[in-house]
């Protein structure tokens, strides 16, 4: 029987490598990675890094160009399911041609696989099409959500209070009524910066685990133009930008 797993390798830092990483990668045959146009050399750099330093000899690296996404089209849902689809397509045609009998094959996931990724549902899409051609696991990872509470030595739950992760799309349509504390991802046009900044802090973290991290904290009225700037900056000299946020509201209550 085949077997797939797909690893969560953290946000950025090497070392953010669990030991059940280390130990899963150690045992695979083949790692099998879909190439996406906004990811930079540091970023494939750094993977490959971790291969060197923990996969074990004669291991194979199969990387092909991912499936595009049409991020254009009206229908954000159905262009998304249409994405995955062709996605399913294309790694199904990565095990028929890479992956043997008995053979371990893994996909390496940026920071945690539960948060808006999308290779366990793919995964499971191809697996649902030939039903017992192969198993599957999943490692956690460090998520960048989990980095940026660190690096801002911060907890992200108040005392009876729930929290919220969402994405900047979500987050550009106003800041939610019945949430104080909004953990954003995937904002890839700075929504911080047109909603009421009004009662809210923002905790920024840029690069999160890398010699490039940007941090920043503070009230948002205060600190959006100076995040705003860092980021433009950062992505003119890098080509690419990964970040994420804490929108928190003050309270008077406790906790």
């Amino acid at each position: 029987m085949r077997h797939i797993l797909v690893i969560g390798i953290g946000a950025g830092d090497p070392e953010h490598l669990t030991l059940q990483a280390v130990k899963a990668i150690g045992r695979t045959d083949v790692f099998l990675v879909l190439g996406k146009p906004e990811e930079r050399r540091d970023l494939i750099r750094l993977r490959r890094r971790m291969l060197d330093e923990h996969a074990r000899p004669g291991h194979r690296l199969v990387e092909v160009p991912d499936a595009e996404r049409d991020r254009g089209a009206p229908g954000y849902a159905d262009a998304v399911e249409d994405w995955r689809r062709r996605r399913a397509d294309l790694v199904a045609g990565l095990l028929d041609t890479h992956l043997g009998p008995g053979e371990t094959g893994a996909f390496l996931v940026w920071g945690d696989p539960s948060l808006y990724d999308s290779v366990i549902a793919v995964v499971e899409e191809v697996l649902a099409r030939r039903p017992g051609s192969f198993t599957h696991e999943v490692v956690p990872g460090i998520s960048s959500v989990a980095a940026l509470a660190a690096r801002h030595r911060l907890t992200l739950t108040r005392v009876g209070r729930p929290l919220q992760i969402t994405t900047g799309r979500r987050l550009a349509e106003g800041f939610p009524e019945d949430a104080d504390d909004v953990v954003v991802m995937l904002d890839g046009r700075a929504a911080f910066a047109g909603i009421d900044p009004e009662g809210l802090d923002i905790h920024y973290g840029a690069y999160l685990g890398t010699e490039d991290e940007i941090l920043v904290s503070g009230p948002l009225a205060e600190t959006s133009e100076r995040i705003l700037r860092a980021r433009t900056e950062a992505r003119e000299r890098k080509g690419w930008i990964m970040d994420t946020y804490l929108l928190r509201r003050r309270t008077d209550e406790p906790g």
